[in-house]
């Protein structure tokens, strides 16, 4: 059984203006121990996937889902109770998750404390403990610190020793690179990969980089315009893309382009999440774009465990 499993998932957002479809058909099934991407463009619903299952949506946000479940709990229910017990997060920011006034001691410990009855020293060599399996040096000089004197990736380490001093099971990494450099943001993916193998983590990764799904994932979904249009090992994903949009993004990347080329762009934007969408949301993009394209839902296909909703027959492309 996947411990998190997703079907239909949709989430809605009402305004004066009309609801805002920030998700509307999502499909995830993220087995234990894997590091699972999610990759789109921005507005494509990626955050808002991950925030849904954290219980963190919008003030009178609607979900709506066929199964939204997390180890056989409906998240729908008690998403709030798991948060911080069984499902953490890494956030994208790590210099706005972390207080400026507390020490990294007060702040871990604080975070310990609210999750389990332990004496004053044995939370303080937890915390210790936990530093030190992020990979930072010299952890009691860490913890005297304070968030402004630690750089960019020793922040976003701190932030993870947080969400494991939880005893979370399940990291939610929202967009975990983007804040730094291309080497730190490298160390952290790899520790993320050594904390799945040691401690049986499991990862849903939130990203627009392709490259950080090639580096650091086990399977892959591609959002777009908030639904599901591709999913699959990344291998697959990476060497046999099959759906249109995948393939676009995979062309965008500078590797892709020959020396002194001008790179590849996708032409054209995500429909408004205000708009209806008929048919398949990325034909208007789509160079290889059939009529039946934009007047019916594209059917979903399949090569082993290798998933995508397309009109084009399999090898069109």
């Amino acid at each position: 059984m996947a411990l998190l499993d997703v079907r239909n998932l949709a989430v809605s957002i009402p305004t004066p203006d009309g609801d805002v479809h920030a998700v509307r058909s999502v499909d995830l099934q993220i087995e234990r121990g894997q590091i699972h991407g999610v990759i789109g463009e921005s507005g494509c619903g990626k955050t808002m996937t991950g925030m849904a299952a954290l219980g963190l949506v919008p003030k009178g946000a609607r979900i709506a889902a066929d199964r939204f479940h997390f180890d056989g709990e409906d998240l729908r229910e008690n998403a709030r109770g798991l948060r911080g017990r069984r499902i953490g997060l890494i956030s994208q920011d790590p210099a706005a998750a972390l207080n400026p006034v507390l020490s990294i001691a007060r702040q871990l410990d604080d975070v310990i404390r609210a999750h389990r009855d332990l004496p004053r020293s044995v939370r303080q060599a937890e915390a210790t403990a936990l530093l030190a399996a992020t990979g930072l040096p010299d952890p009691e000089k860490v913890l005297k610190s304070y968030p402004h004197q630690l750089s960019g990736g020793m922040q976003q380490r701190v932030v993870i020793a947080q969400a494991l001093a939880t005893g979370a099971d399940f990291l939610i990494a929202d967009e975990p690179t983007t804040a730094l450099d291309v080497s730190v943001g490298a160390q952290v993916l790899a520790l993320l990969r050594k904390l799945v193998n040691e401690r049986g983590l499991t990862v849903l990764m939130i990203t627009h980089d392709m490259d950080v799904i090639a580096e650091a994932c086990d399977r892959a979904t591609v959002l777009y315009a908030g639904r599901s249009v591709e999913t699959g090992p990344v291998g697959a994903i990476l060497r046999h893309p099959a759906h249109p949009y995948t393939r676009a993004l995979l062309s965008a990347l500078p590797d892709a382009a020959p020396h002194g080329a001008r790179l590849a762009a996708i032409d054209g934007s995500i429909p408004p999440p205000r708009s209806a969408i008929v048919g398949c949301a990325f034909a208007p993009r789509c160079p290889q774009a059939m009529p039946i394209c934009s007047a019916t839902a594209p059917p979903g296909r399949r090569r082993d465990t290798h998933h995508w909703l397309c009109h084009l027959p399999e090898g069109a492309a």
